[in-house]
């Protein structure tokens, strides 16, 4: 079982390397054999070079997090953050309103990651 307080770290350390574009701080964060489905419903990226690929194209978008509410742990291996995601799309400044859900591995990395955002999460901010 996972310490409530290395799973928060964790999940803070993602929107730090996110936001300082440290692809390998990022990767290094998951196991070898872990999932990343952005967003839910889409098929899931496996393994260590198909979420490495997933972040270099997210990371090439010039996209920030910002943390919407505190994250929250759980009582098992699970922890979860609302951010909103900064990013300018061809429309113009936009903002994507997340949730992402992390499952963590025995060693403490995350082992699956569950992006919740559609449509009507995505807004274009007026100028």
């Amino acid at each position: 079982m996972n310490d409530e307080q290395a799973m928060k770290a964790a999940m803070q350390a993602y929107i730090d390397h996110f936001n300082a574009a440290d692809l390998e701080g990022l990767v290094a964060l998951y196991a070898d054999d872990a999932t990343v489905e952005d967003p839910v419903g889409t098929p899931p990226r496996e393994g260590r070079a198909a979420i490495t690929e997933f972040y270099r194209m997210a990371l090439q978008t010039g996209a920030r997090l910002q943390l919407a509410a505190p994250i929250r742990a759980s009582h098992a291996n699970a922890a979860a953050m609302a951010f909103d995601v900064q990013l300018t799309m061809p429309e113009g400044p936009s903002e994507i309103r997340v949730i992402d859900v992390m499952t963590f591995n025995d060693a403490g990395k995350f082992q699956s990651m569950q992006a919740y955002w559609g449509p009507s999460d995505m807004e274009v901010l007026s100028n």
